[in-house]
């Protein structure tokens, strides 16, 4: 299933402050990414999935290498990337996907500290942004023992469904098979790669995208 999208800028106020005027719900916060200068904020998309606002972290030192999701040359919030959360080890997905010719790369530890204190710590692919698939391609997530931060955010809005374009539509539905996602992701074929999400919102339905 769909666990977060990323939703990316150079300013996290600004972008989260223009979240909660266009769905009428404002982002809470989630914490920093230490080491990788960025920090969120997280809006509830129902059930166990949610928006990730994420931008530069000033309370960070600038990172030796370029911020995640291509956060640095961006000069407007985009729909950046989107995270699932399989059922399986993604070990066994990753290497399952290699043997198709799909790289999700490597598996890795990440963590953050809530606002509340509680750490979080998860494992997840990186995203391979400068891939084939580029951000059609979903990024892994296993959340283990640690909470979901769903837990923690109260009901505000809800993704209606996600709609990935890409030129290459057949490669893309092999690796979304071996992840097993099957529901709210409708693949297109397109010249441009790029995500549109559907969210229902107490203004109206809103497209966030790419």
């Amino acid at each position: 299933m769909i666990d977060h999208l990323v939703y990316a800028s150079n300013d996290l106020p600004s972008a989260a402050a223009a979240v909660a005027e266009t769905m009428g719900a404002a982002p809470e916060p989630g914490g920093s990414h230490v080491g990788r200068g960025t920090y969120n904020e997280l809006l509830s998309l129902g059930g166990a999935t949610y928006l990730e606002v994420i931008g530069p972290d000033p309370s960070q030192p600038r990172p030796e290498g370029p911020r995640p999701f291509g956060i640095d040359a961006l000069t407007a919030p985009a729909l950046v990337a989107w995270c699932v959360r399989p059922r399986r080890p993604l070990l066994a997905i990753v290497e399952e996907a290699r043997a198709a010719g799909i790289d999700f790369g490597d598996v890795s530890a990440m963590s953050r500290r809530r606002p509340d204190g509680v750490l979080l710590e998860w494992e997840l692919t990186q995203p391979q942004l400068a891939g084939p698939l580029g951000r059609a391609l979903p990024f892994m997530i296993d959340w283990g023992d640690a909470a979901h931060p769903t837990d923690t955010l109260r009901p505000a809005v809800r993704l209606l469904g996600l709609d990935v374009f890409t030129p290459d539509a057949k490669r893309l539905r092999t690796a979304l098979d071996i992840v097993g996602v099957v529901s709210d992701v409708e693949v297109h074929g397109s010249d441009a790669t790029g995500l549109q999400a559907r969210i229902e919102t107490s203004k109206g339905d809103v497209t966030l995208s790419s």
